[in-house]
């Protein structure tokens, strides 16, 4: 009788070599092991080999570089969505877009489960299984970490190494990293103390630091069309390059650090360094443009509605009618910030040097300190007064009831 199918979300890390075996003596499922290219670069050359040879019985490499940037990064840029005010959501949107993956390649092969390497203590387990409930309702889900007898990272290796598996980590160098084509985050060893200032020199892999970016500023100029980034210096560039370009050149201007204290959505605090050179610049060139082009009353509900969004994504629910409300008011908000956007770059600095847009709401003959004809000035001594109205009112019953 064949055995039963389990696709296992795979990245060739500590966790998920060794969930390969432990899959095989717990439950003797075949394994069908599915790596998405969310932008890891050569981390995923090895997997091919390294999958089959640690158990399973196939693997599949799939490439999300363009759907990532363009249905989960897009949108988010669009919302303004950052979380507690730092985060830019990297491992957040990634998570969503491999699981929708899983589940496709889960009915393919007609698996009856899905497993994944998340720890019971992280965001993760909540974001892979929110998304497997909300597409596949009627798949198992495992999660190792909440079922074996391993407690942490140290016995993990020693588990490896009593298998014959080479794991790309040591005791001595045990970060907990996350990678894709939006960012780099570093958790754990010294950064687990939050009065550890993070060793830049050694863990930043996609910028440099600030100190050893050039001396002269560099000058960058964003295109966007409907809240899209299409070009940049005049030259376009496809979703994924648009990215890897920005983050070149965010990279070496020493800018896109944050250092957070998080608050987990499973009630613990964490604290983690994240690399987002290109996303920054984004982020920064983005609201820019709505500066100029979105109305008052909009851009202040927008901001609200970006809090709401990146909570959302933080804590797993991508595939909810809420998410998909709030994308679909985000839309309609774009719909006017086409535009370009010039800014300089110094030393982890993003400095704003212009902004033009067909769709400007400056109208520098009302906003001039010169002499113009079209606004009346006496206009505002009945706003003022209309406006404060309430106020005046008010005063007048206290000093009524002294």
């Amino acid at each position: 009788m064949a055995k039963e199918k389990v696709v296992l979300a795979y990245s060739g890390g500590l966790d998920t070599s060794i969930i390969i075996p432990w899959l095989k003596e717990n439950f003797d499922y075949d394994v069908i092991a599915v790596a998405g290219d969310v932008g890891q670069g050569k981390e995923l050359e090895p997997l091919q080999e390294k999958a089959i040879k640690t158990g399973a019985s196939k693997i599949y490499i799939e490439d999300l570089r363009e759907e990532f940037v363009t249905d989960f990064i897009y949108p988010t840029v669009q919302a303004g969505a950052v979380y507690e005010g730092k985060y830019l959501l990297g491992t957040s949107f990634a998570r969503p877009v491999i699981a929708k993956r899983l589940v496709e390649i889960a009915k393919k092969e007609g698996a009856v489960a899905i497993c994944h390497g998340a720890t019971g203590k992280g965001n993760d387990q909540v974001r892979f299984e929110l998304t497997i409930k909300a597409l596949a309702p009627h798949l198992k889900i495992i999660a190792p970490w909440r079922m074996w007898d391993i407690k942490s990272r140290e016995e993990e290796i020693d588990y490896a190494q009593a298998r014959g598996i080479d794991v790309p980590v040591t005791k001595e160098d045990n970060y907990s990293k996350d990678k894709n084509l939006w960012h780099l985050s570093h958790e754990g060893m010294d950064l687990e103390n939050p009065w550890n200032e993070p060793q830049y020199d050694k863990i930043l892999e996609l910028m440099t630091t600030p100190e050893k970016a050039p001396d002269t500023p560099t000058y960058v100029e964003i295109e966007f069309e409907k809240g899209i980034p299409t070009k940049i210096d005049g030259v376009a560039y496809a979703p994924v390059a648009m990215i890897e370009k920005l983050n070149e050149l965010a990279g070496k201007n020493g800018i896109g650090i944050a250092d957070i204290v998080e608050n987990r959505l499973v009630g613990m605090k964490s604290r983690g360094v994240y690399e987002t050179p290109g996303g920054t610049l984004l982020y920064a060139a983005h609201q820019e443009l709505e500066y100029l082009t979105l109305d008052r009353r909009t851009q202040a509900y927008k901001r609200q509605v970006g809090i709401e969004f990146a909570e959302l994504v933080y804590d797993g629910n991508w595939y909810t009618p809420l998410r998909e409300a709030l994308s679909a008011f985000v839309t309609s908000t774009q719909q006017t910030v086409t535009g370009t956007v010039r800014l300089k770059l110094y030393k982890g600095n993003i400095i704003p040097a212009g902004a033009k847009s067909p769709y400007s709401l400056y109208d520098e003959e009302i906003a001039t300190f010169s002499a113009d004809d079209v606004y009346d000035q006496k206009d505002a001594a009945g706003f003022i007064n209309l406006f404060g109205l309430p106020l005046k009112v008010n005063a007048m019953m206290k000093e009524r009831n002294k």
